[in-house]
């Protein structure tokens, strides 16, 4: 069973031994990550970024019981378990199914994991336009076309990381 976690992210393997400790080694521990790589100055500086911020999920078969998240409430770097996680097994499966099919083999997120609508407006987050604004107008499986001021542009969805705005 998976239950999501609203954790401190300074103390993760704080959170992740006293896991071990109190349910043994059987716990499963998933934080979807992107590899954000920006260009500045000559040099390529690389970030991972949580794509859950400061959640993550767990896996134990012992999660439905009330004992059992009660013995762990307090352990060092768990702020809190998410509330109504029993009764979202199916979309935590499917959210989570989706990520690894997008991974690389590093473990990070895909670009192609992000569904964009058209008309929105975005940020790109990686690549030469990071920290422009752009709207997308087109996109088809390899490409998105967008107009960023004046100027139309194509870039590819498997390059390029962007959020909405």
């Amino acid at each position: 069973m998976w239950a999501v976690l609203k954790i401190d992210k300074k103390n993760l393997s704080l959170l992740k031994n006293d896991f071990y400790n109190k349910l043994g080694k059987d716990v499963k521990f998933y934080i979807p990550k992107m590899q954000l790589k920006k260009s500045l100055k000559r040099k390529m500086l690389v970030r991972e970024i949580s794509l859950l911020n400061d959640y993550i999920w767990c896996f134990h078969k012992d999660f439905s019981k009330k004992s059992v998240l009660t013995s762990l409430q307090y352990c060092k770097g768990l702020k809190y378990f998410l509330s109504d996680f029993l009764s979202s097994q199916n979309e935590i499966e499917k959210f989570i199914f989706k990520s690894k099919k997008n991974e690389t083999k590093n473990g990070f997120i895909l670009p192609s994991f992000f569904e964009h609508k058209k008309n929105g407006n975005y940020e790109f987050l990686s690549g030469p336009f990071t920290n422009f604004i752009f709207s997308i107008f087109k996109e088809n499986n390899l490409s998105i076309y967008g107009m960023m001021g004046n100027y139309n542009i194509t870039v590819s969805k498997n390059n390029y990381y962007f959020k909405t705005v």
